[in-house]
Protein backbone atom coordinates (compact mmCIF):
# COMPACT_ATOMS: atom_id res chain seq x y z
CA UNK A 1 0.00 0.00 0.00
CA UNK A 2 1.47 3.37 -0.88
CA UNK A 3 1.68 5.86 1.55
CA UNK A 4 -0.03 8.72 0.81
CA UNK A 5 1.34 12.22 0.19
CA UNK A 6 2.35 14.67 3.10
CA UNK A 7 1.64 18.05 2.80
CA UNK A 8 4.15 20.65 2.94
CA UNK A 9 4.77 22.67 5.95
CA UNK A 10 3.39 26.12 5.34
CA UNK A 11 6.40 29.00 5.62
CA UNK A 12 4.23 29.77 9.40
CA UNK A 13 4.37 26.33 10.73
CA UNK A 14 8.10 25.96 9.58
CA UNK A 15 9.21 29.38 11.46
CA UNK A 16 7.43 28.46 14.20
CA UNK A 17 8.96 24.79 14.80
CA UNK A 18 12.57 26.34 14.75
CA UNK A 19 11.40 29.46 16.89
CA UNK A 20 10.50 26.12 19.03
CA UNK A 21 13.97 24.41 18.94
CA UNK A 22 15.42 27.94 19.64
CA UNK A 23 13.59 27.93 22.77
CA UNK A 24 14.68 24.37 23.70
CA UNK A 25 17.72 24.71 22.69
CA UNK A 26 17.95 27.97 25.13
CA UNK A 27 16.32 26.76 28.18
CA UNK A 28 18.99 23.76 28.11
CA UNK A 29 21.46 25.86 28.13
CA UNK A 30 20.06 28.14 31.01
CA UNK A 31 19.76 25.46 33.39
CA UNK A 32 23.25 23.86 32.06
CA UNK A 33 24.95 27.12 32.84
CA UNK A 34 23.04 27.66 36.38
CA UNK A 35 24.23 23.98 37.44
CA UNK A 36 27.60 24.46 36.61
CA UNK A 37 28.66 28.03 36.83
CA UNK A 38 27.64 28.60 40.42
CA UNK A 39 25.04 31.30 39.31
CA UNK A 40 21.96 29.56 39.75
CA UNK A 41 19.75 30.66 43.33
CA UNK A 42 22.20 29.20 46.15
CA UNK A 43 25.86 30.57 46.57
CA UNK A 44 28.27 28.65 46.14
CA UNK A 45 29.89 27.06 49.25
CA UNK A 46 32.93 28.93 49.59
CA UNK A 47 30.79 31.79 49.93
CA UNK A 48 28.74 30.64 52.43
CA UNK A 49 30.08 33.95 54.88
CA UNK A 50 29.02 36.03 52.43
CA UNK A 51 25.79 35.14 52.15
CA UNK A 52 25.36 35.68 56.00
CA UNK A 53 26.40 39.26 55.30
CA UNK A 54 24.15 39.98 52.24
CA UNK A 55 21.38 38.77 54.81
CA UNK A 56 22.63 41.49 57.68
CA UNK A 57 23.36 44.24 55.10
CA UNK A 58 20.66 44.49 52.34
CA UNK A 59 18.30 46.24 54.26
CA UNK A 60 20.47 49.14 55.18
CA UNK A 61 21.36 49.95 51.60
CA UNK A 62 19.64 53.54 52.18
CA UNK A 63 19.81 57.37 52.37
CA UNK A 64 23.27 58.06 51.03
CA UNK A 65 24.38 54.72 49.87
CA UNK A 66 21.16 53.78 48.84
CA UNK A 67 22.47 53.30 44.91
CA UNK A 68 23.96 50.10 46.27
CA UNK A 69 22.19 46.74 44.92
CA UNK A 70 22.69 43.44 46.90
CA UNK A 71 24.56 40.64 44.43
CA UNK A 72 22.42 37.65 45.30
CA UNK A 73 23.53 35.10 45.51
CA UNK A 74 26.62 36.37 46.08
CA UNK A 75 29.42 35.29 43.66
CA UNK A 76 33.18 35.05 43.16
CA UNK A 77 35.05 37.98 41.98
CA UNK A 78 37.01 37.27 38.96
CA UNK A 79 41.07 37.25 39.22
CA UNK A 80 43.38 40.29 37.99
CA UNK A 81 45.88 41.97 39.59
CA UNK A 82 46.82 45.47 40.36
CA UNK A 83 50.21 47.82 41.39
CA UNK A 84 51.31 48.44 44.71
CA UNK A 85 54.37 49.86 46.45
CA UNK A 86 54.84 46.38 48.17
CA UNK A 87 54.67 44.96 44.43
CA UNK A 88 51.51 43.45 42.41
CA UNK A 89 48.69 42.57 44.70
CA UNK A 90 45.16 40.42 43.72
CA UNK A 91 42.17 40.41 45.69
CA UNK A 92 43.21 36.96 47.31
CA UNK A 93 45.70 39.24 49.87
CA UNK A 94 42.82 40.66 51.22
CA UNK A 95 40.86 37.76 52.47
CA UNK A 96 39.45 37.54 56.05
CA UNK A 97 38.45 41.22 55.59
CA UNK A 98 35.51 42.94 54.13
CA UNK A 99 36.35 44.98 51.13
CA UNK A 100 34.95 48.23 49.86
CA UNK A 101 36.46 48.14 46.56
CA UNK A 102 36.35 51.69 44.83
CA UNK A 103 37.42 51.91 41.49
CA UNK A 104 38.21 55.79 40.62
CA UNK A 105 40.23 57.93 38.52
CA UNK A 106 41.45 61.39 38.59
CA UNK A 107 40.02 62.58 35.35
CA UNK A 108 36.79 61.45 36.58
CA UNK A 109 34.83 64.76 38.36
CA UNK A 110 32.81 62.21 41.15
CA UNK A 111 35.51 59.97 41.61
CA UNK A 112 37.92 63.26 42.45
CA UNK A 113 34.85 64.52 45.03
CA UNK A 114 34.02 61.14 46.78
CA UNK A 115 37.33 60.35 47.40
CA UNK A 116 37.91 62.38 50.71
CA UNK A 117 34.81 60.60 52.00
CA UNK A 118 36.40 57.52 51.60
CA UNK A 119 39.92 58.09 53.04
CA UNK A 120 37.66 59.14 55.98
CA UNK A 121 36.10 56.22 56.14
CA UNK A 122 39.51 54.05 55.85
CA UNK A 123 40.38 56.48 59.12
CA UNK A 124 37.73 55.86 61.45
CA UNK A 125 36.54 52.25 60.03
CA UNK A 126 39.56 50.72 58.41
CA UNK A 127 40.54 47.49 60.49
CA UNK A 128 42.01 43.88 60.23
CA UNK A 129 38.47 42.75 59.82
CA UNK A 130 37.49 45.97 57.22
CA UNK A 131 39.38 48.04 54.68
CA UNK A 132 38.53 51.02 51.60
CA UNK A 133 40.96 49.70 48.85
CA UNK A 134 40.75 52.56 46.48
CA UNK A 135 42.22 51.57 42.89
CA UNK A 136 42.95 53.87 40.36
CA UNK A 137 42.53 53.20 36.62
CA UNK A 138 44.51 55.91 35.12
CA UNK A 139 46.43 55.38 32.38
CA UNK A 140 47.81 58.47 31.51
CA UNK A 141 50.11 60.67 32.95
CA UNK A 142 50.13 58.22 36.29
CA UNK A 143 52.76 60.60 37.47
CA UNK A 144 49.85 62.72 38.33
CA UNK A 145 48.31 60.47 40.68
CA UNK A 146 50.47 60.59 43.79
CA UNK A 147 50.39 64.42 43.69
CA UNK A 148 46.42 64.86 43.63
CA UNK A 149 46.51 62.52 46.33
CA UNK A 150 49.01 64.75 48.47
CA UNK A 151 47.36 67.95 47.29
CA UNK A 152 43.79 66.88 48.42
CA UNK A 153 44.94 65.33 51.38
CA UNK A 154 44.34 62.01 50.86
CA UNK A 155 46.46 60.03 53.88
CA UNK A 156 45.43 57.15 54.85
CA UNK A 157 44.37 55.22 51.81
CA UNK A 158 46.95 52.96 50.76
CA UNK A 159 47.57 53.86 46.91
CA UNK A 160 46.74 51.10 44.44
CA UNK A 161 46.78 51.58 40.54
CA UNK A 162 45.89 49.92 37.94
CA UNK A 163 48.01 51.59 34.71
CA UNK A 164 47.85 49.17 32.11
CA UNK A 165 44.07 48.39 32.19
CA UNK A 166 44.04 45.22 33.12
CA UNK A 167 41.46 44.75 35.96
CA UNK A 168 39.32 47.47 34.51
CA UNK A 169 38.85 44.65 31.34
CA UNK A 170 38.51 41.94 33.38
CA UNK A 171 35.89 43.63 35.98
CA UNK A 172 34.35 44.76 32.61
CA UNK A 173 34.24 41.51 30.88
CA UNK A 174 32.70 40.23 34.24
CA UNK A 175 29.50 42.60 33.80
CA UNK A 176 30.87 44.50 36.94
CA UNK A 177 31.88 47.82 35.87
CA UNK A 178 30.68 50.22 32.74
CA UNK A 179 31.43 53.58 33.96
CA UNK A 180 33.52 55.31 37.14
CA UNK A 181 33.00 55.57 40.26
CA UNK A 182 32.00 52.20 40.89
CA UNK A 183 31.88 50.37 44.35
CA UNK A 184 31.75 46.67 45.09
CA UNK A 185 31.37 45.27 48.20
CA UNK A 186 33.16 41.81 48.92
CA UNK A 187 32.95 39.51 51.83
CA UNK A 188 36.13 38.49 53.72
CA UNK A 189 35.43 35.35 51.96
CA UNK A 190 36.47 37.14 48.58
CA UNK A 191 32.94 36.95 47.34
CA UNK A 192 30.79 39.76 46.21
CA UNK A 193 27.96 40.74 47.91
CA UNK A 194 26.78 44.38 46.51
CA UNK A 195 27.33 46.79 43.93
CA UNK A 196 27.25 50.50 42.96
CA UNK A 197 27.57 53.00 40.16
CA UNK A 198 28.25 56.02 41.28
CA UNK A 199 29.07 58.38 43.94
CA UNK A 200 28.16 57.78 47.97
CA UNK A 201 28.64 59.72 51.11
CA UNK A 202 31.03 57.12 52.32
CA UNK A 203 31.71 59.25 55.53
CA UNK A 204 28.14 59.74 56.89
CA UNK A 205 26.00 57.83 58.97
CA UNK A 206 24.77 55.19 56.58
CA UNK A 207 27.94 54.14 55.09
CA UNK A 208 29.62 53.58 59.38
CA UNK A 209 25.53 51.77 60.56
CA UNK A 210 26.51 49.77 56.72
CA UNK A 211 30.03 48.88 58.06
CA UNK A 212 28.70 48.19 61.47
CA UNK A 213 26.36 45.89 60.77
CA UNK A 214 29.19 44.01 58.28
CA UNK A 215 31.49 43.44 61.13
CA UNK A 216 28.87 42.42 63.82
CA UNK A 217 29.68 38.97 64.81
CA UNK A 218 26.75 36.60 64.40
Amino acid sequence: MTEPARAPLSRRTRASLVALGLLVAVSAAFVLYGRVGGRGNAAPDFCADSAALSERSASLYRGDIAAMRAVTPPRPMPTFAFASAEGPKTLVDFKGRIVLFNLWATWCVPCREEMPALDRLEAERGSNDFTVLALNMDTRNTERVPQWLDENGIKTLTRYSDPEGKAFQALRKDGLVTGLPTTLLIGRDGCLIGAMSGPAKWDGADAAALVAALQKQP
